[in-house]
Order: structure tokens, then sequence, then C-alpha cells
């Protein structure tokens, strides 16, 4: 599979990482072709890694990644250009991130979300929220975390879910820890759960964790 992940912070190298280390092609994106974090992942990544502007990532790519934050997410598809997403599932494991006076806040919230605001603004993408929920080394290694935890994936596509699903099997997370929470509108569910990791993070002091769903009988 020949991905496209843009995004060139500790989210991106590392889900980009992951997919070139279970042999895919991956193209690091970013705003320049000269990005140093790029270059320098791509260089020691292997001959599978490559890297290129947003456009040039997307247009080759069967699948995209969107690893930015979610405060430039749509900037940053804008530049990679609707003729380059449309028809491709595009995957976002933003969050909506921003602060106000210091503290952090969510924008959107409550009525909206990142993940609806892409599938709005690129119809012709089949986008599917996932991941945005742990920490980006649990995301590639579910592992680090005992137990049946739960990872979702969110999004208006059945086939696009399947094959997102199936892309997280090969993470390591069983298809029968992927919940599905139905419409891209459950973004606004996973995306409003950014506060409370937050508040575990710092009691934890480490990313090492996530959450189990059980249902009573």
């Amino acid at each position: 599979m020949r991905y496209a992940v843009l995004g060139t912070g500790d989210v991106g190298r590392t889900l980009g990482g992951r997919l070139v280390g279970l042999g895919h092609e991956v193209v690091l994106g970013s705003r320049t072709k000269d990005n140093p974090a790029a270059l320098e992942w791509a260089g020691a990544a292997g001959p599978r890694a490559g890297t290129g502007t947003f456009a040039e990532a997307a247009a080759a790519a069967e699948t995209v990644v969107n690893a930015v934050g979610g405060q430039v997410a749509l900037a940053a598809l804008e530049a990679a250009g609707a003729q380059h997403l449309d028809g491709k599932v595009l995957v976002d494991v933003s969050n909506p991130m921003a602060f106000e006076d210091g503290q952090l806040t969510l924008d959107p919230v409550g009525s909206d979300s990142v993940g609806e605001q892409i599938q709005r603004a690129f119809p012709g993408a089949r986008v599917v929220k996932t991941l945005n929920t742990v920490n980006c080394q649990v995301m590639v290694e579910p592992t680090l975390v005992a137990g049946a935890h739960q990872i979702f994936v969110c999004g208006a596509d059945a086939d696009a879910k399947a094959q997102v699903t199936a892309m997280l099997g090969e993470f390591g997370w069983p298809a029968e820890r992927v919940l599905d929470l139905g419409g891209i509108e459950a973004a606004r569910a996973v995306e409003m759960y950014l506060p409370l990791w937050l508040s575990l993070f710092r009691q934890f002091g480490d990313a090492d964790f996530n959450i189990e769903v059980r249902r009573g009988r």
C-alpha cells in the first residue's frame, strides 16, 4: 500500500515509521520539500520512505493519513489538494487542541469536530476518524498497555472503515478491539476525550495507558 502521512511531528514520524516497517511505501508530507525533520526521518527509515510537499505526498498515495494538528488540518489538506484526496481513504488522527490564556480548550467542540469539518471540506474523500484517543507510541504498539483495551473508528463509508480496521490490525489492534461508533459525527465524542486523556497523563506521569470498554451481562 502507498501511504501519504501528512505531518512531520512525533505522530506523523511514528505512524510513518511503523507503516514502512510493515512493508508499505510512505511519503511524509510537509509544507516544503526540504523539511529537515522529514528528510532526517526518510534517511533513517529506509528505501520505502520518501518526502515531499503535502500535494506530492497525497498525489502518490492510495491512502492519506492526516497527522497534523486539528487547528491546521484543513489548511494542510487544502495544500494537499482536493483532486489528490477524491476517492481515497483519509485517516484523521488529529485532535482539536487550542489554547486560550494559556489554558487548553477544544475548537471545535460539542456541535462539530475536526473529522466532520474535513469531510465537509473534502466530500470526495472517505474520512475515517481513529487513533486520536491514545499516544502515538500506543497507536502503533498497543501491547504497551496490558489488557483488552479499545480503539475507535467512525466515518460514513463502511468499506473505508474496514480498510482502516485492517491497517489497525497490522499495528496490533485485533478487530474485536476496534469499536465502530458509526458515522463521522461520532468524531465529536472521541475528540472531546482529550481533556480526560490529559488529566490521566498528569496523574500517571506517562502516556502508556488506554481505556477498556466493558458491557454488563
